[in-house]
C-alpha cells in the first residue's frame, strides 16, 4: 500500500458489517461509519442497533445516524470529516450528488449483483427467483442513479439449485470484502480501470414486499419453489391452512414434476418426504414448516401433531 486513505464507511445491515470488518483489518483509516437510526424491532418492539453499529463500537469508531443525508447540517458534519473516499455497502439510504462530491476519490458501492443486472434493493433475493444461473458483486464508483455508475472490478459465483437466500448472501459477503481491498489497492495506485455499464442490459431488483410472499398456489411449481428459496430466511413464504383459519410459513420445498391431479392448493398425499401440494403445474413437496407460535419443524414431525390440517384433499391458501 502506497498510501493508506481516509475512510468513511456507510452500511447497515451485516452483509455491509462483514465488509466494515475487512476494513478495519487494513492500514486505511476509518475514520467513521454512517448507519440507519435504531429502530424498534421484534416483539417488544425494543430499539436495535445495526450491526454495523454494534461493529463500529467494538472498534471505537465514531457512529452518525443522520435520518436523511439531505440535511445540509448532516453533509457539512460529513464534509468537516475530509475523507478520501466513501465505502458504501447496503447502506439504505440515497446519497445526494451533494455528498457523492465530497470525498477527494468520491464514493464506490459495493453491490451484490453483476451490474447491470439486478440494480436496486434486492439483487439476491430477484437472481434467486429468476433462476439465474450466477451472481456475485460488484464495486462500484456511485453517481446520482440507481446503481449505474461504472464498475471498478466483479467477482462471481455460481448458483446451486440448492441456494437460499440466505446461503447466496454468505456468499457474497465472502466475495465482497476481498473484492472491496482489491479495489482500493486500485484507486490507490491508479490502476482502477472502470468500465461503464451497458443500459440497455440492465434490469431492476425491486424491494420485497410481505405481500409477495403469499404463495399463490395457481403459478407453476418451479416459480413457487424458486420464490421459497429466495425468500429464506427473510421474509419466508407462507401460505394459509386449517380453510384460513392459521398462517403456515414454508422454509423449504422440493419441485416434483409430472402432477397434474387436484386443483391449485390441494394436498395431494403426505409422507416422510413433506407434504405434496398441487400448483398450477406440476406439484410441490412442502419440507420445512412453522405453525404460528411454534418452531419450524420438518413437516414428518409437523403431521405427528397436526396432520389433520394438511391431510390429503384439504385445500391451502384460502
Amino acid at each position: 500500500m502506497t498510501q493508506p486513505l481516509k475512510i468513511v464507511f456507510a452500511g447497515t445491515p451485516q452483509f455491509a458489517a462483514s465488509h466494515l470488518s475487512q476494513l478495519v483489518g487494513t492500514g486505511h483509516s476509518v475514520v467513521a461509519v454512517y448507519t440507519q437510526p435504531d429502530r424498534p424491532a421484534g416483539r417488544g418492539k425494543k430499539l436495535q442497533t445495526s450491526p454495523v453499529k454494534q461493529l463500529a463500537g467494538a472498534h471505537n469508531i465514531p457512529v452518525h445516524q443522520p435520518v436523511s443525508l439531505r440535511d445540509p447540517a448532516a453533509q457539512e458534519a460529513l464534509a468537516a470529516l475530509r475523507p478520501d473516499l466513501m465505502v458504501v455497502v447496503a447502506y439504505g439510504l440515497i446519497l445526494p450528488q451533494r455528498v457523492l462530491d465530497i470525498p477527494r476519490l468520491g464514493c464506490i458501492n459495493v453491490h451484490a449483483s453483476l451490474l447491470p443486472r439486478w440494480r436496486g434493493a434486492a439483487p439476491i433475493q430477484r437472481a434467486l427467483e429468476a433462476g439465474d444461473s450466477e451472481s456475485g458483486v460488484a464495486i462500484m464508483q456511485m453517481e446520482a442513479g440507481l446503481d449505474t455508475g461504472p464498475v471498478l472490478l466483479e467477482r462471481r459465483c455460481a448458483i446451486s439449485p440448492a441456494d437460499t437466500g440466505g446461503s447466496l448472501h454468505d456468499k457474497l459477503a465472502l466475495l465482497g470484502g476481498p473484492a472491496l481491498l482489491e479495489a482500493l489497492e486500485q484507486l490507490v495506485e491508479g490502476r482502477a480501470n472502470p468500465r461503464r455499464q451497458d443500459d440497455g442490459c440492465a434490469s431492476y431488483a425491486d424491494k420485497i414486499t410481505k405481500a409477495e410472499a403469499r404463495l399463490d398456489w395457481a403459478r407453476p411449481a418451479a416459480e413457487l419453489e424458486r420464490r421459497i428459496r429466495a425468500f429464506n430466511p427473510f421474509p419466508v413464504c407462507w401460505t394459509t391452512c386449517d380453510d384460513g383459519a392459521q398462517r403456515l410459513r414454508v422454509f423449504t420445498a422440493r419441485l416434483e414434476q409430472g402432477h397434474r391431479d387436484g386443483a391449485p392448493g390441494t394436498v395431494l398425499d403426505t409422507s416422510g418426504e413433506g407434504v405434496l401440494v398441487a400448483c398450477g403445474r406440476d406439484a410441490l413437496r412442502l419440507q420445512l414448516l412453522q405453525l404460528p407460535g411454534k418452531r419450524a419443524l420438518p413437516a414428518a414431525e409437523l403431521l405427528k401433531g397436526q396432520g389433520e390440517l394438511l391431510a390429503p384433499g384439504k385445500q391451502l391458501g384460502r
